[in-house]
């Protein structure tokens, strides 16, 4: 509605906020610009604040992957961020072969349920893909390492898959389709 990806703001941990300037870029008034948009308050000096009820729904659009460029494969520590990153990648692939082995539900999705801290963080960070897509320089390797990290702290703290005699749930469902869009948006291998 805007004519342009908006810019996401915060942490995301309270409410899923993002900044336009598309009304300032486009020479229109940001108050009939902000009135087309659910959620929308023109801002001192027009900028467009939009709050996002559900940020887990905007997994809904497709993701598109971001450069490859040269990741070190050695070493595979933390300290490398090259393994930060394929590693992130291969564990989100990993999410979804066993959330299929453990009969978790690809439909329906719900992403409001997605609004946990840990997944929150995973949201925000992927909330940025589509500007960057459009910048000339996106900042890919900073970008897919804090994605990386993102999903490697949601993976251990919010799993994507049941525990134990635990039943596979719509929660489970949501967080395997995050799980899908970090492993479509990282570069990686299909394993280590």
């Amino acid at each position: 509605m805007l004519g342009e990806p908006a810019d996401p703001e915060g942490d995301w941990a309270g409410e899923a906020v993002f900044v336009s300037r598309a009304a300032l870029r486009q020479r229109r008034d940001p108050h009939e610009v902000a009135a087309a948009v659910p959620g929308a308050e023109v801002l001192p000096g027009g900028l467009i604040r939009i709050v996002v009820a559900h940020p887990g729904e905007l997994l809904g659009a497709e993701p598109g992957a971001v450069p490859q460029g040269e990741w070190p494969d050695l070493p595979r520590t933390w300290d490398n961020p090259g393994f930060v990153v394929r590693y992130a990648h291969v564990r989100a692939l990993n999410t979804e072969r066993w959330a299929a082995e453990l009969g978790v539900a690809r439909e329906p999705f719900r992403g409001e349920l997605l609004d946990g801290v840990w997944d929150r963080r995973v949201l925000r960070v992927l909330a940025e893909l589509p500007a960057r897509q459009g910048a000339r320089n996106g900042g890919w390797a900073s970008y897919s390492v804090r994605l990386a990290l993102a999903y490697h702290d949601a993976h251990e703290r919010a799993p994507a898959v049941p525990k134990g005699d635990e039943p596979a749930s719509a929660l489970h469902t949501a967080r395997v389709r995050l799980a899908e869009a970090v492993r479509k948006v990282l570069p990686g291998p299909d394993r280590l």
